[in-house]
């Protein structure tokens, strides 16, 4: 059986490469939380990339529901047909769209399907595909016909916690929580992304960003994929690690703090800071 180890260009956890695994043996659902930007929905494109297996994407939103990942029926285009006398109205299957699960369960190898930020939706759309994801199976009542899953597809469901979701759903889940990474397993995560970059550099940048998610009252702690676009920018612009470390009270905001501060009320709560900085420095 194949087993997921991380690739050249995801740093996987120990814990996390278990948790893959385990969730692959047990042929359950891997539900993955974390803070945004942890890289949970990258996660599902490197396993289908390490396995060489197909990728499926379901991206929900807060009107997804869970009958869109089987199929959906398009009686209004097929009542307009037989208005307009049109022969293709006697094949019902023809307004019958797939969804992502039943492209899964349709797939001639095993597919990786990924059910992306499921506390989006309503919170019975997790009971809704419990039945699915468990028999692997579902009943088309148009048709009459039942699709099996001819390879089990392995399934990630990613979570940001905006919600709750149901305890039927989560026993029948394998769940792992990406913890933030700490500066050893984050210093891999950037080297992937910029092999090579000056030490000094990334040390500075990396202090300055720790140091940012530490500060109270933060409304969004920037995540690591705002570190590595912050990067991108230093490098862009060619700032320096002596420009990091400028502990002038009247530069407390990073430069190029808008990839890492993504609210008024942060860059607000920074200015603040400056202000009294300052006030106390005279």
């Amino acid at each position: 059986m194949a087993r997921f180890t991380g690739t050249d260009s995801y740093v996987a956890t120990e814990d996390l490469t278990v948790a893959v695994n385990a969730a692959i043996v047990l042929e359950r659902p891997l539900l993955v939380k974390g803070e945004p930007g942890t890289g949970k929905t990258v996660l599902a494109e490197e396993i289908a990339r390490a396995l060489g297996a197909p990728l499926l994407t379901w991206h929900i939103k807060s009107t997804t529901r869970a009958q869109q990942g089987l199929y959906e029926y398009d009686a209004v285009s097929r009542l307009r047909d037989s208005q307009l006398g049109d022969p293709r109205v006697s094949e019902i299957r023809h307004y019958i769209k797939r969804g992502k699960v039943w492209d899964a369960f349709a797939s001639d190898v095993r597919p990786v399907l990924l059910i992306d930020e499921i506390d989006k939706a309503d919170i019975e759309f997790p009971n809704d595909l419990l039945l699915e994801l468990d028999r692997m199976e579902f009943h088309v009542y148009e048709t009459g016909e039942t699709v099996r899953a001819g390879q089990r597809p392995i399934v990630i469901i990613t979570s940001n916690n905006e919600k709750e979701l149901p305890d039927a759903f989560l026993r029948r889940c394998f769940f792992h929580y990406i913890r933030f990474p700490d500066a050893e397993t984050m210093a891999r995560i950037v080297e992937v992304h910029y092999p090579g970059i000056k030490r000094r550099l990334i040390e500075e940048a990396m202090r300055v960003f720790f140091e940012l998610r530490e500060v109270p009252g933060l409304k969004k702690k920037p995540s690591t994929s705002e570190l590595l676009d912050w990067l991108k920018l230093l490098l862009s612009e060619d700032i320096g690690p002596e420009q990091l470390r400028e502990r002038d009270s009247r530069k407390l905001i990073p430069p190029l703090h808008g990839a890492l501060l993504k609210n008024e009320q942060d860059v607000s709560l920074f200015e603040k800071l400056a202000f009294l900085s300052r006030r106390e420095g005279r």
